[in-house]
């Protein structure tokens, strides 16, 4: 049963009461003004004006103000909008005041005008105390860029990169993720290969794919600038990704990777998905079938892919959504799966456009292990473990697992239900 927490009651009791005064707003000043113009001319008037307000900071908000004043100012900006509309018209009508309420308005303006300046001044601290009060760990850097909030925290002698505060790596033990993700789907290629990865801001997946020579280009696409940005810059990820960005075979593309794909020209032998778990409508279209169709475009007649595919055994059902949808959009899939101390068991479900299940898994255990350098968890012994799954935690019934597409977004619905839930 959901827990409401003393926050959550004031912050729905401020939502009814500020949605209560913009009620209010129109009627009352449409009255105000029914002593100037007529009926028809004064409310069709208010309306038009309450229109074009809502537009402009609409679009500030969306193409201005969260860009680059982020969410922490954008507030201040639209709220000193209005206070300052509201002592202006203090100042200018004050004559058509009671005198004895105006000094009381004078205190009340500028008891709320100290206020806001002492907002603006202390706000980043505050935002920072309550991002701190988010993670057991201490955090040591946070960003809020247009698209996500990145904070990178620190526990003992490691570091955790979290995106909207769901955790994506830590460097205590990333590599247990980044090796399965990277050397299985590479293992179904032979000779050069081009390789498109999407996501995967922190470079950690580049790492893993600059261990081959015959890797002749990686295009990297990710939405956020600031993640690349980190990834090649922060000096934390930059000795955890041993500064791939800087392999003249990089090259990143900042952009939506849906978009990138539906106007993309290249073909491409290897993709690798790494993105944030579908627990948005957002991020379901990037594990849609639409989107797993785009890719098998831009895949050569022997090319593979490889999505990260959430836990097999907490989110049971996205898990196989996710296989299910590729398979619906023409891939041959298996399913491999890692234990991350950090997350839990982890999938990725690799997909092939030539090869059969039992030929994708077959090349994976034969992979020669010895021939790549500097591994840190991969053995031999321990592709069979990758590639072998028990019976399911959580009995699902894959006939009644539906296909993920944009008009129909199960995933996300499957993995926000989750199989956490269960008591044992």
């Amino acid at each position: 049963m959901p827990v409401i927490s003393s926050l959550d009651v004031v912050i729905y009791i401020m939502s009814i009461v500020v949605g209560f005064l913009i009620g209010m707003e129109i009627p009352l000043v449409t009255r105000i003004n029914g002593e100037y113009e007529g009926l028809k001319t004064n409310i069709s008037g208010m309306l038009e004006n309450d229109y074009y307000g809502s537009l402009v900071g609409g679009l500030f908000f969306a193409f201005i103000g969260i860009k680059y004043l982020g969410l922490t100012y954008t507030p201040f900006v639209v709220g000193g909008i209005n206070l300052a509309v509201a002592l202006y018209l203090f100042y200018s009508f004050r004559q058509f005041i009671p005198k004895q309420n105006i000094k009381k308005l004078t205190i009340l303006g500028s008891a709320i005008s100290v206020l806001f300046v002492l907002g603006i001044i202390f706000s980043n601290p505050i935002v920072q105390h309550g991002n701190q009060s988010r993670f057991h760990e201490k955090v040591v850097f946070t960003q809020q860029t247009p698209y996500q909030l990145i904070t990178i925290t620190k526990w003992r002698d490691h570091h955790q990169l979290y995106l909207n505060q769901g955790k994506q790596l830590s460097t205590f033990d990333e590599w247990l993720y980044h090796e399965p993700l990277v050397h299985p789907v590479i293992s179904l290629t032979e000779g050069p290969i081009d390789v498109l990865v999407m996501g995967a801001g922190d470079g950690c997946a580049l790492r893993e794919l600059l261990k081959y020579d015959r890797v002749k280009s990686i295009t990297l696409v990710d939405l956020d600038s600031a993640m690349t940005s980190i990834g090649k810059e922060h000096t934390i990820f930059r000795k955890l990704n041993q500064d791939a960005y800087f392999s003249e075979k990089v090259k990143v593309v900042n952009t939506y990777a849906f978009h990138y794909l539906e106007t993309n020209t290249l073909f491409f032998d290897v993709i690798i998905a790494d993105f944030p778990d579908p627990r948005s409508v957002e991020l379901n279209k990037l594990y849609s079938d639409e989107f797993y169709r785009l890719c098998k475009q831009s895949l050569t007649p022997n090319g593979a892919i490889i999505t990260q595919s959430t836990s097999p055994f907490y989110t049971t059902h996205t898990f196989k959504c996710i296989d299910k949808t590729l398979q619906n959009a023409g891939f041959n899939t298996l399913p491999i799966h890692n234990h991350v101390y950090s997350f839990g068991e982890w999938s990725w479900i690799i997909g092939s456009k030539k090869l059969n299940s039992d030929q994708i898994k077959s090349k994976i255990q034969n992979l020669d292990v010895n021939q790549i350098e500097n591994l840190k968890w991969l053995t031999k012994e321990s592709l069979l473990l990758l590639t072998s799954f028990g019976k399911d935690l959580v009995n699902v019934d894959t006939s009644e697992i539906k296909v993920n597409s944009i008009h129909n977004p199960v995933a996300y619905k499957y993995y926000e239900k989750g199989d956490w839930s269960f008591e044992f």
